[in-house]
């Protein structure tokens, strides 16, 4: 069993790498709103909540000595305060979301991402998709991608300074 795992860790690995670009793309757009004075407000559904206050941690209490704090918000397992808590200038990030999930935050001028397994998301601005029907292959990828982000802002945070 263990093969038939790496395999599909493998493949998911791989196609992470081909969706490289699309992961710039998420931050540098990210790195904008930063530097406009938004915030991260980041949501899960279900279990991907603790991924969502994981996102938020990671930008308010960067591990790297040098890295600034980004202000973030984890909004746990409620999307529906996205209308309430908001701006325009903000970034919305939602960890394995349901359909509808972003449309409020979309209206109001958010920046939205969508980290999804294999879903097809049309109502996000960036759809980072894990390309895994494995919920903890697709969980390892999404880790791996907001990490990734994380870096990637404070590298064009840095860039722009």
């Amino acid at each position: 069993m263990s093969r038939v795992l790496d395999r599909v860790r493998d493949a998911a690995g791989m196609a992470l790498v081909e969706d490289v670009g699309a992961v710039i793309e998420a931050a540098s757009d990210m790195s904008g709103r930063f530097g406009r004075g938004g915030r991260l407000l980041a949501f899960g559904r279900a279990e991907a909540a603790a991924d969502a206050a994981h996102v938020a941690v990671e930008f308010t209490h960067p591990v790297i000595v040098g890295k600034r704090a980004l202000p973030a918000l984890c909004l746990g397992t409620e999307p529906s305060l996205l209308p309430i808590l908001g701006r325009p200038q903000d970034i919305a990030v939602g960890v394995r979301p349901a359909g509808g999930d972003l449309a409020a935050a979309r209206e109001l001028g958010m920046l939205t991402i969508a980290l999804t397994a294999n879903e097809a998301y049309a109502e996000a601005d960036h759809v980072l998709s894990a390309r895994s029907e494995d919920p903890l292959v697709a969980r390892e990828i999404h880790i791996t991608m907001y990490h990734l982000l994380w870096e990637l802002v404070h590298v064009f945070q840095e860039a722009a300074a």
